[in-house]
């Protein structure tokens, strides 16, 4: 339907006005079995609207787990400890894929922990992706990495999907809204403490004087079927005198003197600092979840596949795809 243009005027100079442009609306009862337009619900029913030509492609919902990878953990020295790496951006959610069509998993790696050459720096995590037509994009981004010895030339704690810790007077990494918190802070005073990454729930756990900080909580999730908890922060390493920092739930390595834990596998957990050397951060993954009625079956990337009552579960540990 279009509205009317508007007439001139008799002997009028004047243009009649342009019609309105048409749309088409589309109703249907239940839940949502397609995507196109734009998509509402009222009343029970699902409706999409069109303002321009499209077309209605079959679609199935998926919820999905996308972690990324965890920041590598600080060095120390002489003058300080490590602090721990930030754990990788957590996202959880659910979206429609159009069925025929192929999305993209990308699945990032563990940053690096920094050695004990000063000036040395860890790195921060890799980023995980899902991504193809008809979706908005989810990006987790890579944790960030944890602060060194040389937190004023190089070896400052990195901003990420969580932030890094802090060594010494060096400044905390930042966390991503919506992906996890900053590191903790350390101390420039006693035994140069340093601070604990991020974790996707909680900040990492600021330095005392005597103790370096644990790395920040991470979260549950279920979608496998069990629970399982990501994304957790390295914790602060020990060292000279210094209590090491526990690493946060989700896969944190705990700080460690002479080298840090790494973050475990596939958890988006950050590395633990090292007094020499830091942990590298844990890989990432991505998570699909969908019925087994609406499953494809076509993959590449070789998922865990599993199944879960009426769902199958396709856990990605390395970069693949997935056609709908």
């Amino acid at each position: 339907m279009g509205g009317g243009g508007g007439g001139a005027s008799n002997g009028s100079t004047y243009n009649g006005g342009a019609g309105g442009s048409g749309v088409v609306i589309i109703s249907y009862a239940g839940s949502q079995q397609f995507t196109g337009g734009t998509v509402t619900s009222s009343g029970g029913n699902t409706i999409h609207t069109f303002t321009s030509s499209g077309s209605l492609v079959g679609a199935y919902s998926v919820d999905y787990l996308v972690v990324a990878g965890g920041g590598g953990g600080g060095s120390g020295g002489t003058n300080t400890t490590g602090a721990g790496g930030g754990a990788g951006g957590y996202q959880t959610s659910s979206t429609f894929l159009s069925i025929g069509n192929t999305y993209t998993i990308t699945v990032g790696n563990g940053g690096a922990g920094a050695t004990s050459s000063y000036g040395a720096s860890a790195t921060n995590g890799g980023d995980s992706v899902l991504s193809g037509t008809g979706i908005t994009t989810v990006t987790s981004t890579g944790g960030g990495k944890g602060g060194s010895e040389a937190w004023s030339s190089g070896g400052q704690a990195g901003n990420g999907g969580s932030g890094g810790g802090a060594s010494r007077a060096g400044t905390v990494g930042t966390g991503t809204s919506g992906q996890g918190y900053a590191g903790g802070t350390g101390q420039n005073t006693g035994n140069y403490t340093s601070g604990g990454g991020g974790g996707s729930s909680a900040v990492g756990v600021n330095a005392t004087t005597t103790n370096s900080g644990n790395g920040g909580a991470g979260t549950a999730s279920s979608i496998t079927g069990s629970s399982v908890t990501y994304a957790g922060g390295g914790g602060g390493s020990s060292g000279g005198g210094a209590g090491a920092g526990s690493g946060g739930s989700g896969g944190g390595g705990a700080g460690n003197n002479p080298t840090g834990g790494a973050g475990t596998a596939n958890t988006g957990g950050g590395g633990g600092g090292g007094y020499t050397t830091g942990g590298a951060g844990g890989s990432g993954v991505v998570i699909l979840r969908m019925l087994t009625s609406k499953y494809s079956g076509t993959t590449t990337g070789s998922p865990t596949v599993t199944t879960d009552g009426l769902y199958t579960v396709l856990k990605y540990t390395a970069s693949g795809t997935y056609v709908a």
